[in-house]
């Protein structure tokens, strides 16, 4: 199969869809690999360990949309919709729940399209989602931690307090990879750590690996409220396979929140959990609304690329090589990568990117 990887072209993002190992192991296995020049550069990859890997270096996009798969790691942006055509296998993170325009061009397209964060394995896992979750929890924690500086606008809290000050206090709203992260991450700090989930079972599972170092508490609109007013840390740690984030924390709780307090929102990409979230970008990542700082950059594991990309790429790869070899034969042999099928011949296949949309065309 020929197999296209482009440069990112969201704003910094840095990651890139293959590794120079990746290449080496499709080559091996009689693929061609068609790279963009410098897409692997921000990740800490040159042009000439892709052609020592095997692959060839190519100059436009339209040269590497013109192959029968395109590897990459986030959604296609405006610019690139016209590229997609009919035999195309586009595998990359897609988010559709979120993105009406994308999942129009997708359907316009007749693409296959495939998902990262719907392959899913029987036990519920979603392989190619966790490495970026862990990614992402952690550094929710680092930039919250960053924000509260007052340089940054924030409202000067240490997380980890000092002998004779308490501590700040962290929420977590959502106790899944990027929660569990996102706690890590703030005890080592020092932080008080409290997280809210709806799953008892996962409750537990916290109890286990936490102890007494997090208080964690039941996921109802009261506990919320009285957790998000006392933090210094909100961080929305909120998934639904495929579907839009629910709403959690309404804009009459950001009132009251503590004055400069930070939102960190990872649900950003699926939409958010905090209303009065928006997307933001790595060039201005933050801004202020009702007196908080929000921070709602969908691609977060793209400031840290020489790490993400690896991770990524190690997790996509066993699928990207079934792809190649078997080519769409690969979707009925493997019903955790069909799962990851969100558009396909003109259609939404995928349910919760259905009910997403409902006027749009669905198998």
């Amino acid at each position: 199969m020929k197999i296209g990887v482009p440069s990112e072209i969201k704003d910094r993002e840095f990651r890139v869809g293959m590794t120079p190992a990746g290449v080496a192991t499709l080559t091996a296995r009689s693929h061609q690999v068609f790279v963009e020049t410098n897409a692997g550069l921000g990740s800490g990859f040159s042009d000439e360990e892709y052609i020592q890997a095997g692959a060839k270096i190519v100059a436009t996009p339209q040269e590497i949309y013109a192959q029968e798969m395109v590897v990459k790691v986030k959604e296609p942006l405006p610019s690139e919709y016209a590229l997609l055509h009919k035999e195309l296998i586009l595998f990359t993170y897609l988010h559709l729940a979120a993105d009406r325009l994308l999942t129009e061009a997708l359907i316009k397209s007749g693409a296959t399209c495939i998902a990262y964060e719907t392959v899913q394995l029987d036990n519920g896992q979603l392989p190619l989602l966790v490495p970026m979750s862990i990614i992402a929890g952690r550094l929710s924690v680092q930039f919250g931690a960053h924000y509260l500086t007052k340089q940054q606008g924030g409202s000067g809290v240490l997380l980890g307090g000092i002998p004779g000050v308490k501590s700040g206090h962290v929420v977590v709203l959502g106790g899944g990879v990027v929660g569990t992260e996102a706690a890590r991450m703030a005890i080592g700090l020092g932080a008080r750590v409290t997280i809210l989930d709806v799953n008892l079972n996962r409750l537990g599972e916290l109890e286990a690996l936490f102890g007494s170092r997090v208080q964690l508490l039941y996921s109802n609109a009261s506990n919320i409220a009285e957790s998000v007013i006392s933090a210094d840390l909100v961080i929305g740690a909120v998934l639904i396979t495929g579907k839009r984030a629910p709403t959690l924390v309404k804009r009459e709780l950001v009132q009251k929140m503590r004055s400069h307090s930070v939102i960190v929102d990872v649900a950003v990409d699926q939409g958010g959990c905090i209303e009065t979230g928006r997307t933001t970008s790595h060039t201005s990542p933050i801004y202020e609304e009702e007196g908080v700082l929000h921070y709602g950059v969908p691609n977060m594991p793209g400031a840290v690329p020489w790490t993400a990309t690896q991770a990524l790429v190690n997790a996509t790869l066993p699928y990207t090589c079934a792809l190649a070899d078997f080519g769409l034969e690969a979707l009925k042999r493997d019903r955790n990568l069909a799962k990851g099928v969100n558009v396909q011949n003109g259609q939404i296949v995928y349910r919760a990117v259905a009910e997403a949309f409902p006027d749009l065309p669905k198998a």
